[in-house]
């Protein structure tokens, strides 16, 4: 059976009077916003606000140049803090990191294997949930970028240990049933004590559970 939401609750996250420069130039500076279990943040702003950089931040992929990032109280940037906040952490770029010659199912168990091995079973009960039932075998070159997308997403299903999501640009390429199925499923996932971070060119304002952080505002 497919979990649909978080198998665990998250801890609270404390963004810290964080500063990214990137090139440099400024993105933002003295970001702060708290975050609890259940809780989903859009991150808004203009092109070049900084909101896929505040994400690789949130995801290890780059520094901060200034401030701090702290879940459960410890350190996201420095220390032990980091190797416990990877437990924790599932996250999904911009990019779906699929490969293009690996099947859904090949790409899925490659994945997810690096926290931990997944059974064949729960992959094809995943990729079934995402609308992809009989797209098991098939290499993803074979695929539209919209059922690209849904085989990335569906370790959204497989990986339930992971109380927090930061998603860049989830709803790329995907049809409008999709887009509602993806939204009520973070929304699901936030009911049962997950946190969601998330960037989306999708207007989320008819979601009143959703939280918005304007960079252009913020910074």
């Amino acid at each position: 059976m497919v979990a649909y939401g978080a198998a665990v609750a998250a801890e609270q996250i404390d963004i810290i009077d964080l500063s990214c420069e990137r090139d440099e130039r400024e993105l933002f500076a003295g970001l702060s916003c708290r975050l609890q279990a259940g809780e989903v943040l859009q991150v808004a702003g203009p092109n070049g606000a900084g909101k896929t950089s505040l994400l690789r931040i949130l995801a290890g992929l780059m520094p901060a140049s200034a401030g701090d990032i702290r879940y459960a109280d410890r350190s996201i940037l420095r220390g032990n803090g980091r190797e416990y906040w990877r437990r924790h952490l599932l996250f999904l770029g911009h990019a779906t990191a699929i490969k293009a010659t690996l099947s859904a199912e090949e790409n899925l168990s490659w994945l997810c294997a690096l926290d931990q091995p997944i059974s064949r079973e729960a992959i094809w009960d995943a990729l079934a949930a995402a609308g992809l039932r009989g797209y098991e075998d098939v290499p993803c070159r074979q695929m539209s970028a919209g059922q690209q997308r849904r085989v990335a997403l569906a370790r959204l299903r497989l990986q339930t240990d992971k109380p927090i999501w930061v998603l860049d640009e989830p709803f790329t390429a995907l049809d409008q049933a999709a887009v509602r199925e993806l939204e009520q499923q973070i929304l699901a996932f936030a009911r049962c004590g997950g946190i969601a971070v998330l960037t989306t060119h999708h207007s989320l304002d008819h979601l009143s559970e959703v939280r918005r952080l304007d960079l252009g505002r913020a910074s």
